[in-house]
């Protein structure tokens, strides 16, 4: 399962531990990720609450530019790369935001493979490539693939299951 990003709290829902220059806060809830903070030598002469109001802080203001950001996807133009070989990785990173690609069920014994531009991708390759985004959301959106280059209408729907 997935853990829960932090959030801001107090001293009863955490432990603080100190490692060096850092703080390892973990929360009682589990489900909940630890936080590795760095402070530095002033570690040593905070309180937990202090070092807790420092996170708290930090959390903040994350919290306040994520709300002030305006995320814009970016899309490759058609006939342009989308991808590129990161040789010191030995992988195939996106170039942008979006990915136009299709699916095949080419792979060995029928696995599924992925197309971008000219390039088949195994499920690991792909794999690979969607960890360059890892913490972020991903929508996956079907269309035809004569319909690769245009934005879908989409309704918001439930739909019934088949037996």
């Amino acid at each position: 399962m997935r853990k829960k990003r932090p959030c801001i709290t107090t001293l009863d829902e955490v432990r603080i531990k100190r490692e060096g220059e850092h703080a390892v806060i973990e929360y009682n809830d589990s489900t909940i990720s630890t936080v590795h903070l760095k402070i530095g030598e002033k570690i040593r002469d905070m309180t937990e609450q202090q070092i807790l109001d420092l996170h708290n802080e930090v959390l903040r203001a994350q919290q306040k530019l994520a709300a002030e950001h305006v995320y814009f996807a970016a899309e490759i133009p058609e006939g342009h790369p989308q991808i590129r070989y990161f040789e010191p990785g030995d992988q195939w990173v996106p170039r942008g935001d979006v990915l136009r690609c299709v699916v095949s069920d080419g792979g060995e014994d029928g696995e599924a493979t992925v197309y971008i531009d000219d390039h088949e991708l195994s499920l690991r390759e792909f794999g690979r490539l969607l960890c360059t985004h890892a913490g972020w959301g991903m929508r996956i959106t079907f269309v035809p693939e004569d319909e690769l280059c245009e934005e879908p209408t989409t309704h918001v729907r439930d739909v019934p299951d088949e037996d």
